[in-house]
């Protein structure tokens, strides 16, 4: 008798793109490859209709081929619902490296993967995410014209982790003044996953407004800089979602609310920065609801970032990009009102927030 398992790796056997449940009818998916440099990359268009497809470049020692791929899938599909619920002119897309980004990344493997995006003509605009840093993409920058986050000097916007994370405090603010009935975060108990560039500056934003922060991260190097920087403390328990908290911000890597952790959650909000942080959105999803836990939509809160770079497109203005950014609050509350009245999740009522506009563009194009 052949087992379930089997099955599923027959089936990747058969179709091993368009076959992924991820693949959710993307527009287009690149593999790029090259012998002297070593990279490996896939870069994944998801959709087109609203303008070019704009995402980051993230560069991280996958296990293996597929999860990369099922990852680039998920992170530019992501994208797509990120720009439209925003109210950006842009795309989806996303690109994976596969390697590791402490001792492979070169300014030659960059420049390298530099020229597959400018050979897309446009379609697809890269940007830093985990494993990037501006120099980087500066150094992309240097073959193509297809990059945004480059240094000021360079005439871009810099780093946009900053903005990112403001979006992320907005989008909690919103979330909890929705939970609780007041946005003052004052005396709340918030527990932060990941304190990279987006996370330490989340931290900032709570300690000052006098949240009781604690933090985790896989490096307990950064956990004793970023504690004795801003006063937060370090989580010692041993279950992270089963703590007692108010709000929990998931900021490091996806999927972390799972078959797994679903139940354990104990905090009444969740919003954080970290992309696709619902393993599967039509069972996980569901579950928090029936909790009485309001989640914050990952691409909903996090794309401050993606506002930032989008002004380099024409024009850089910082005020209007942080104008933007801080208007997540509203748009947050809209969609949790819109999710609570329509017998929604709220990331089901996101993403119907953004298809419409999408497809109203698509009427729009037809006409033309």
């Amino acid at each position: 008798m052949t087992s379930e398992i089997t099955t599923v790796k027959e089936l990747q056997k058969m179709d091993p793109v368009f076959g992924q449940l991820s693949f959710d009818n993307h527009e287009q998916i690149v593999f790029c490859n090259d012998k002297d440099t070593g990279l490996r990359a896939i870069i994944g268009i998801h959709n087109s209709v609203l303008g070019p497809a704009l995402g980051g470049t993230r560069m991280w020692n996958y296990a293996n081929e597929w999860e990369a791929l099922n990852d680039v899938l998920r992170l530019s599909r992501g994208m797509t619902y990120k720009s439209a619920v925003a109210g950006l002119n842009l795309g989806g897309g996303k690109a994976v490296i596969i390697g590791d980004a402490k001792t492979q990344k070169t300014p030659e493997l960059m420049r390298k993967f530099g020229e597959f995006v400018h050979s897309l003509s446009g379609r697809y605009i890269t940007a830093e995410d985990v494993g990037m840093v501006t120099a980087d993409m500066d150094t992309v920058r240097d073959v193509t014209p297809y990059v945004t986050g480059i240094s000021e000097s360079r005439g871009g916007s810099g780093n946009p982790s900053p903005v990112t994370a403001f979006g992320v405090y907005m989008g909690m603010k919103a979330a909890t003044k929705f939970q609780f009935g007041s946005d003052n975060l004052e005396g709340k108990k918030v527990l932060v996953q990941g304190i990279g560039h987006v996370g330490e500056t989340l931290v900032d934003y709570l300690v000052k407004e006098g949240a009781l922060v604690q933090i985790t991260d896989i490096s307990e190097t950064r956990l004793e800089e970023v504690s004795q920087k801003y006063g937060a403390t370090i989580f010692r328990g041993d279950d992270l979602y089963a703590a007692p908290v108010d709000i929990y911000a998931p900021c490091a890597l996806g999927a972390t609310i799972n078959d797994e952790t679903a139940y354990k959650i104990q905090a009444k909000v969740i919003a954080g920065a970290a992309n696709n942080q619902l393993a599967n959105e039509n069972v996980h999803g569901p579950i928090l609801q029936e909790r009485g836990i309001v989640y914050a939509p990952d691409f909903l809160i996090n794309a401050g970032g993606i506002i930032n770079v989008y002004g380099e497109i024409a024009h850089y203005d910082k005020a209007e990009a942080m104008r933007r950014t801080e208007n997540i609050y509203n748009t947050t509350l809209e969609i949790l009102g819109y999710a609570n009245a329509n017998n929604l999740t709220p990331q089901k009522a996101a993403m119907a927030v953004a298809e419409q506009r999408i497809e109203q563009r698509k009427k729009e194009n037809a006409t033309k």
